[in-house]
């Protein structure tokens, strides 16, 4: 048992910054994310014996913290019942973002859920047949919507890039 603990320890450590990266994709205050990473380690302790290695741990990792933020967020959404905020009506420029990279998050947290997925995993190196494999759709599907939000993201960054600047 302290040697399994150990080695979930060890993973885990190795692959905070993609739990984390996703995490913070999908929730913008820091006590959501953190909500968020805790029921994801949670959930991967808990399915830290499935694991068979058919797959790279990162992989795996990936496919267990996306479901559970996405279940975490199909949950969220059934209990409180709010009006929907269309994001496209706000400014990202009035948010004061500290620098290009905090903009484009802001933008890439606006995505459809999947299509946030399919950019933190190209994010983080991942090849489109993983991708396809994580998120159980095919590469052909996975190559369409990335192609599909880079030209979505390039325009809404150069959009609330120029904007900034005006202000």
């Amino acid at each position: 048992m302290e040697l399994k603990k150990q080695n979930f320890i060890q993973i885990i450590n190795e692959n905070r910054g993609a739990i984390r990266s996703l995490c913070k994709i999908y929730y913008g205050s820091n006590e959501d994310q953190k909500d968020a990473f805790q029921d994801v380690i949670l959930q991967l302790w808990k399915s830290f014996d499935t694991f068979r290695g058919e797959s790279e741990i990162s992989t795996w990792i990936y496919r267990v913290s996306l479901n559970t933020i996405l279940s975490k967020i199909k949950r969220e959404k059934k209990s409180v019942r709010v009006e929907p905020i269309d994001v496209h009506h706000f400014h990202l420029s009035n948010a004061k973002a500290d620098d290009h990279v905090e903009l484009l998050f802001m933008i890439i947290q606006s995505l459809k859920d999947i299509d946030k997925a399919i950019v933190v995993l190209h994010l983080e190196g991942y090849q489109n047949k993983e991708i396809a494999e994580i998120l159980n759709i095919s590469p052909t599907n996975v190559s369409t919507r990335f192609n599909r939000v880079k030209s979505q993201l390039k325009m809404k960054f150069n959009k609330e890039y120029h904007a900034s600047k005006q202000s």
